[in-house]
Parts: C-alpha cells; sequence; structure tokens
C-alpha cells in the first residue's frame, strides 16, 4: 500500500525544521499513528533523532546522488509498514546544485517525485507581513511543487503573530500553528551540527517536552489532513552492495556515521552486520569477511582510541587477509596519526600513509563524484559512485599517486577536485561518504 507523506522546509537554514519535524513525529506517534521519518540530503545527525522520536529507522532522500532506482528503493523502505511519512529538508527548500531537472538534490525535488505537500517553518524573528512575501516567493518558485501551510517559528508574542497572520491571509496561506521563541527548545550543537542523539542527556524528556508542544501549539488534525501523495512499493535491488557478507561495523560515539539505506541494502542481500565498540577496546569480531570504518567524531576521542590496544591490534590483524574501508573520521583513524583540537598528536591503527589533524581547521563540504581506481571493498576498478564530504580536517600528509589513491573525483558539477582517498593492500578509506 503506498504511504503519503509531508515535507518539512523552510526557506534558508536554521529556521526550526528539527524542532517541527521532532514534534510532529512525536506527538504523532504518542497518539498511535503509525509515523516515519526521512531525510532530505546527505545528513546522519537529524535521522538518528528521528528514529528516536519514533523508534524506527528515519532514511535519506538524494535526487543528486542517488539514481533513480535506488532513490525509489530508499523511499520505498521510509514507507514500510507506515501510515505516515515526515520528511525533513536540508538547507533552504530550493538549494542544491546545478543538474537536471529533478536531480540537484534539493528538498523540493523529493517533494515534487513523491507529491509531498510542503509545510513551509517560517522563522518570523526580525519580520511580520513581510515573511508572507518570502512564502509567496516559495509558492510559487517552482510548480511542481505545493505549499500546503506554514507553521511560525520564533514568535515574539501575540501581537507579532496577528500582524505576520495578516500578511499570510493576504495571499491565501494557511497557519498550522506557531511556536513562541523559546531558548529551551534548542539542541546542544557542535561543530558537524547537533550533538548525537545518543549523547544527548534526556532525550525522551526533550522529544516529549516537543510533542507536548506541537499538541498546545500545532493543528495536527489540519496538518494530517495536509498529508497526500505516495511512496513507491517497497524493492531493495536497487540498494547498495556490501562489501562482505559478515561485516565488523564499528559503532560507538565515535564511529555512528552509517547511512540506514547502506546497512538496509547489505542486509537486504543476505549480509550480517556485527558491530564492535573501538572505544570498548573491541577489536573487529571473528569470523567477519569485511570491516567497515564509518564516520563519526574520532577527533574528540583520539586520546582513547590510541590507547585501544586491543582495538588497534586486532584491525592491524584482521587487515592482514580481510578488506577494511573506512569513510571519513575511519579513514582518519586507519591512517599514521590524528591530531586533536589541542594539538596532540595520537598514533593510530598506521594501515594507510595518511596523517590528519584537526587542529588545522578546513571546512570541506559537498558532493563527491568518484571513479574507483582498482579492484576492492567498494567495487571494481572503473565503478562510479557518489558520495558525500564533510568534515574539517585536514591531512598533513602528501596527496596520494594513482598508484595509491582509491579514486579520481569530481564535484558536483564535474570540475575535478584529482585523486582521493588511499588504499594499501587490503585496506582503503576516504574522506567522503558513499550514498549510491
Amino acid at each position: 500500500m503506498s504511504v503519503p507523506g509531508l515535507l518539512v522546509a523552510a526557506p534558508r537554514s536554521s529556521s526550526g525544521k528539527t524542532t517541527v519535524t521532532l514534534a510532529l513525529l512525536r506527538a504523532l506517534r504518542r497518539r498511535g499513528i503509525a509515523v516515519r521519518g526521512a531525510k532530505c540530503g546527505p545528513d546522519y545527525i537529524d535521522p538518528a533523532f528521528h528514529e528516536a522520536a519514533t523508534g524506527f529507522p528515519s532514511f535519506n532522500l538524494d535526487s543528486f546522488a542517488m539514481a533513480e532506482p535506488m532513490l525509489d528503493a530508499v523511499a520505498g523502505l521510509a514507507g514500510t509498514d507506515a501510515a505516515l511519512v515526515v520528511a525533513e529538508g536540508s538547507m533552504g527548500l530550493f538549494d542544491g546544485i546545478v543538474a537536471g531537472a529533478g536531480r540537484t538534490g534539493a528538498n523540493a525535488d523529493i517533494a515534487a517525485r513523491y507529491g509531498w505537500p510542503v509545510l513551509l517553518v517560517l522563522d518570523v524573528s526580525g519580520a511580520a507581513q513581510s515573511a508572507a512575501a518570502v512564502a509567496l516567493g516559495c509558492m510559487h518558485y517552482d510548480p511542481r511543487i505545493r505549499i500546503a501551510g506554514v507553521v511560525l517559528n520564533k514568535v515574539a508574542s501575540p501581537r507579532h503573530r496577528r500582524l505576520v497572520e495578516a500578511g499570510l491571509a493576504k495571499i491565501g496561506l494557511p497557519v498550522f500553528g506557531a511556536l513562541m521563541r523559546d531558548a529551551g527548545l534548542t539542541l546542544p550543537e557542535r561543530h558537524l551540527g547537533l550533538v548525537q542523539a545518543r549523547e544527548t542527556n534526556d532525550l525522551d524528556v526533550r522529544l516529549d517536552r516537543l510533542a507536548d508542544l506541537a499538541e498546545a501549539s500545532l493543528d495536527l488534525d489540519a496538518i494530517l489532513a495536509a498529508a497526500a501523495g505516495a511512496t513507491p512499493l517497497p524493492r531493495t535491488g536497487a540498494l547498495p552492495n556490501p562489501p562482505g557478507q559478515r561485516i565488523a561495523v564499528a559503532s560507538d560515539a565515535a564511529f555512528s556515521f552509517l547511512y540506514p539505506h547502506m546497512a538496509a541494502g547489505w542486509r537486504a542481500q543476505g549480509a550480517e552486520l556485527v558491530p564492535f565498540s573501538p572505544l570498548a577496546d573491541e577489536a573487529p569480531p571473528a569470523g567477519c569477511d569485511a570491516a567497515w570504518l564509518p564516520g563519526g567524531y574520532p577527533e574528540l576521542h583520539a586520546g582513547y582510541l590510541a590507547a585501544a590496544t586491543t582495538f588497534l591490534a586486532g584491525l592491524r590483524a584482521f587487515a592482514m587477509d580481510r578488506p577494511v574501508h573506512g569513510e571519513c573520521g575511519g579513514y582518519m583513524v586507519l591512517g599514521e596519526s590524528l591530531e586533536d583540537a589541542e594539538g596532540v598528536t595520537h598514533p593510530m591503527a598506521n594501515l594507510l600513509p595518511v596523517a590528519t589533524s584537526y587542529r588545522v581547521r578546513k571546512l570541506h563540504l559537498g558532493y563527491r563524484v568518484a571513479t574507483l581506481v582498482a579492484d576492492g571493498p567498494l567495487g571494481r576498478a572503473g565503478t562510479h559512485l557518489v558520495g558525500h564530504e564533510f568534515h574539517y580536517a585536514s591531512e598533513r600528509t602528501p596527496a596520494p599517486d594513482a598508484d595509491a589513491a582509491l579514486a579520481s573525483v569530481t564535484d558536483a558539477e564535474n570540475v575535478p577536485l584529482g585523486l582521493a582517498g588511499h588504499r594499501l593492500g587490503r585496506v582503503t578509506g576516504s574522506f567522503f561518504h558513499l550514498i549510491g
């Protein structure tokens, strides 16, 4: 059965999309509705909060990084056993890359593809009737989508709300509720976004408070009535291939950035994922035929990882005869050393000829289109892959040559970025996270 949905989006970042999304998810779950979350674009952190709010995985939907069959397969996963999918946008509603129609990576592509109406979150701090002009622009900018209504955020007073609503009445756009200014609603943040769900104190209390807020401040019945469109039926054949059949996956506060659709694709093809914790000084479990070190925050735990002798020795032994791959933070740990924010250099696994620094910070952000240089756990030489890079670390060792690189890389607009990542023996790694 197809499942209707809604897209919670905004004209720009930091408008309150995550607050509204979590409030809706938790409130609807409390009402007994089988609601599921989803996230438009590349993001690991918000989906973990969605899962905490609903009790079910939240999947990423990316119109650029995912080929259409994969995108539909992941959307089908999002709608499995659900009555409603609430997708959270990223950045602004129309923000993406310059690409073909429906392939920009923007939130609007997802709304258009699945017929999901948009619940527009308007940060009205510093504006009143002028907020309606912004909403009007969103209504007409892309004829493929429909704005169902708005939620006002950061309202200063009842008078402020009346002024904003007067402007919205002029353009005929319904208001589904309003949230007053409240610093207590803000979740704690760090350099890659929100502090992870698993590290957020009293998360259930926070989510229940958001649900209470939704019940008091939003017209949940009207929002439910606005849902429309459909998700595709689940089909797993287009999901990513596993690097092995029994995969040791690092999983703890330092290694948590594994896209849910990757794990679902691996399992759909019969693979077993066996978690282990480097921070608990655990080695990759015996009997696994591949190891995967996801990204995360190893730079915040570098001292613990350097002292995790069982983990490091076990990883080195594993890599002697079985493939090991690291993404972003995992790549940093596979290297020779990691310099933390205080300038202390910590020895790492020394499986790849790369040294990284979090003290010398530089933002790296964007899609990466990679062509593999050689056969490896990600595929055969010449395979084209799409991923995303978002980190502040710097490499302190020379760039790899063709004999040592993982892939040749361009950005989303086909601008060459040179060789990226490393491979040595059965070990590979890169700063980009694989999506499709």
